[in-house]
């Protein structure tokens, strides 16, 4: 009897021994499990803000690729353009309209007839403007004795030359529209992004800058 007695006490002892080791147990495993929660969190936490701040670095890089793409010449015409010089890119920059005209060989033509109307000094002091400057190539399209006729012929070529100038500078991105150039009559300018037309002229070499004006060059002579 003594003996059940004790036998007894001592079961309840270590049924109450495991019991509380139990609680002990769960109450490291809910700690641990908090922490690797808080971890995980604090992990992905660290991981979004990574993702965030590397996507904006790829989006600062792409608008500024964006900005100096659309701030730069485009088209095809503008391999012809001399890669430094005067008549370069960079020298045209430095110039006054007309000057730089007459020191890219692609123009000759276009400075033969503003010299011959008159206008060089009213070019290169005005402005700003946007020209669109026909290519010698646009001229070779003209019967000679036409164009002879055209060069003698001051206030006609005037009208012609003027028609090609608009007062202000033009962006690619506000070029698109119809526009009233210097001779009073309208132009209409379609086209998006590096493909643009001018009336019937394509645009060959646009966004070309100088001192006082944006300059598009184009395949045709443009008539009022």
């Amino acid at each position: 009897m003594r003996n059940s007695k004790l036998r007894a006490s001592l079961l309840a002892l270590l049924l109450a021994f495991g019991l509380v080791a139990a609680a002990c147990g769960d109450d490291g495993d809910e700690g641990a499990a908090s922490d690797t929660t808080e971890m995980s969190d604090d992990e992905m936490s660290e991981d979004e803000m990574s993702e965030d701040e590397m996507s904006e670095d790829e989006m600062s890089e792409d608008e500024m690729s964006d900005d100096e793409m659309m701030s730069e010449p485009f088209g095809t015409a503008c391999a012809t353009v001399p890669a430094d010089g005067e008549g370069s890119f960079d020298g045209m920059a430095d110039d006054p309209v007309a000057t730089a005209a007459s020191n890219n060989p692609e123009l000759s033509t276009l400075v033969t007839a503003v010299d011959a109307a008159g206008l060089v000094d009213t070019l290169n002091s005005g402005g700003p403007w946007t020209v669109f400057a026909p290519a010698n190539a646009a001229f070779e399209v003209i019967p000679q004795a036409d164009l002879d006729a055209l060069l003698a012929d001051t206030d006609q070529l005037t009208s012609v030359l003027t028609y090609h100038v608009i007062e202000g500078e033009l962006s690619p991105e506000d070029l698109a529209g119809t526009h009233t150039p210097v001779n009073g009559a309208e132009l209409t300018v379609e086209g998006s992004g590096e493909e643009f037309t001018v009336n019937d002229a394509n645009v060959v070499c646009g966004n070309v800058q100088t001192a006082n004006a944006t300059v598009y060059i184009i395949d045709a002579v443009l008539m009022p």
